[in-house]
């Protein structure tokens, strides 16, 4: 099957108007002065950062917390935050902290070193008493933490059982933000339904399907901001949220559909692209069925036309992946590798080899994802390549928070394949979240498609703990050899990330780690 950018365009046109004419009668809208609307991809799974994996809410999240540190603006480089300054023991073991003073949560408690204690040992100890207010699926970020101790009220000290070279880019994920212990304590479990933090902007309210409100704090140590109130409102349905954006309803838009950007070619828009380490990706269930076989994992990749899917449905908004690691991370990027080139032919002889022709395959799409772009319709022209060199796909298409609940703890016994995008802190991060062996679901990470390889493992653990950023460099390149030739993944694309604003905000730019940072932004 071929998709024909000028009729998905006319498509994308028809749907937005109609949306446009139901919702408003042909009026534009007109949003508050001071009072942001952002569009979403999805309602968000929880507003704790300890307890959530999706950039979505991430997005929401990193206006509300603090972390020990930050991503400096405009890279993903580390800076002080809620620590104002750090050392490192020779050994590389020991982090020791100094925090900021005078800083409260938006509950009104103290933020001090007793706080970020809290928040670390909940995550990683069960033996705490507040750890059952979990899960906590990240916590992978801070295995190599043995103990946090407070060494005064505003100094804490992390000791680590080996040398750890992603630890402080670690701690400026949202997975490293700080929560209030008191929020924590009055509410429990549901604590993601009533969060506390420290940022910018402090909770106002979740209305369930429809908005998460936030409020401006006006005591935030890093100067108040200059919106009054943020209001995250989810809208699934990518032409809906264009159409929304088109009528004025919303502000900002993330994840604009490439079929939809020349739609906002005016002056009554801004339309924002950043590059960053995302990988879009089919996981690949080699733990049963056909892509037990390696040479089937291969003929999949033979099989997808990647360049037609980059070119016809993204609109070139991305380029094609050759592997696990973004190029985006230049320094650790295996720049010799080159993508699975475009060859039905070696797939249908792959399969024949492997006895696997004809297979029935069910394949996980969601309908709008973190990261994931236009994901039914890649769904679409892969399950045609797929079904051109003989397999029999079935597509099951799921909303967001429902696929990642079917798709996270494994796809055993339910799915042979599964689109996934990943945007990353660390070359370190998805390899080890994801294709480990320790990291399969019932161990607690996210290798839905059980992949395992021991020399994969050893080079994994071998660069996590290597601070010579030069050797890391050759671990990580080493890694993603093996990698593409055991394809446990289909490898599609490294997506440009984009986002359009009306013309009443200024101040907005885009974050290389896929965040959305909205204090210094403006509305008139």
């Amino acid at each position: 099957m071929t998709f024909r950018a000028p009729s998905r365009r006319a498509l994308f046109a028809a749907t937005a108007a109609a949306a446009l004419m139901l919702s408003l009668g042909g009026a534009q809208a007109q949003t508050p002065e001071n009072v942001l609307i952002v569009g979403q991809i999805a309602e968000p799974q929880a507003l704790d950062p300890a307890a959530v994996t999706a950039v979505n809410d991430f997005r929401i999240l990193m206006n509300m917390y603090d972390g020990l540190v930050r991503y400096k603006d405009g890279t993903l480089e580390v800076e002080p935050a809620l620590a104002t300054d750090w050392t490192i023991s020779e050994d590389g073991t020991v982090y020791t902290f100094t925090l900021r003073e005078g800083v409260m949560f938006h509950d009104g408690s103290a933020f001090d070193a007793e706080a970020v204690k809290f928040n670390f040992e909940r995550m990683l100890k069960e033996d705490h008493p507040y750890h059952n207010t979990g899960p906590f699926p990240l916590a992978f970020f801070f295995s190599a933490v043995e103990s946090v101790d407070v060494i005064d009220p505003l100094t804490v000290a992390f000791t680590l059982n080996a040398p750890y070279a992603p630890f402080l880019s670690n701690l400026a994920y949202p997975t490293g933000l700080i929560v209030s212990p008191a929020a924590v304590m009055e509410y429990g479990v549901d604590f993601g339904r009533h969060p506390s933090g420290t940022g910018a902007f402090s909770f106002g309210e979740w209305r369930s399907n429809e908005a998460v409100v936030v409020q401006a704090n006006p005591e935030y140590w890093d100067g108040a901001p200059k919106l009054e109130t943020v209001v995250f409102r989810p809208i699934t349905d990518a032409n809906t949220r264009s159409a929304e954006m088109l009528a004025g309803g919303i502000d900002l838009m993330v994840e604009v559909p490439p079929v939809a950007l020349s739609e906002f070619q005016s002056d009554a828009y801004t339309v924002y692209e950043q590059a960053g380490p995302h990988v879009w990706f089919l996981i690949l269930n080699a733990k049963e069925g056909p892509f037990a076989d390696k040479r089937v994992r291969q003929a999949a990749n033979y099989a997808i036309n990647k360049e037609a899917i980059v070119n016809d449905v993204l609109e070139g908004t991305a380029e094609v992946a050759a592997g696990p690691t973004p190029p985006a991370f230049a320094w650790a990027y295996n720049a010799d590798l080159d993508p699975y080139p475009y060859d039905p032919a070696r797939a249908q002889a792959l399969l024949k080899e492997a006895g696997a022709e004809g297979a029935e395959l069910t394949f996980y799409v969601t309908e709008g994802g973190s990261g994931m772009l236009d994901p039914v319709a890649m769904g679409t022209a892969i399950q045609a390549d797929l079904e051109a060199v003989g397999l029999d796909v079935k597509i099951e298409t799921y909303e967001w928070n429902t696929f990642l609940g079917n798709v996270n703890p494994g796809l055993e016994g339910k799915a042979d394949m599964a689109e996934m995008a990943w945007m990353t802190n660390d070359p370190d991060t998805l390899p080890f979240l994801a294709l480990r062996t320790e990291a399969w679901p019932d161990k607690g990470g996210f290798n839905s498609g059980y992949y395992s390889n021991p020399e994969v493992d050893a080079l994994l653990d071998a660069a996590r703990v290597e601070t010579d950023q030069d050797e890391r460099a050759r671990l990580y390149q080493e890694m993603q050899v093996i990698v593409q030739d055991d394809a446990p993944w289909v490898f599609v694309a490294n997506w440009k990330q984009n986002a359009v604003t009306s013309d009443r905000v200024e101040g907005f730019a885009l974050q290389p780690s896929f965040f959305l940072l909205l204090d210094d932004v403006t509305k008139n």
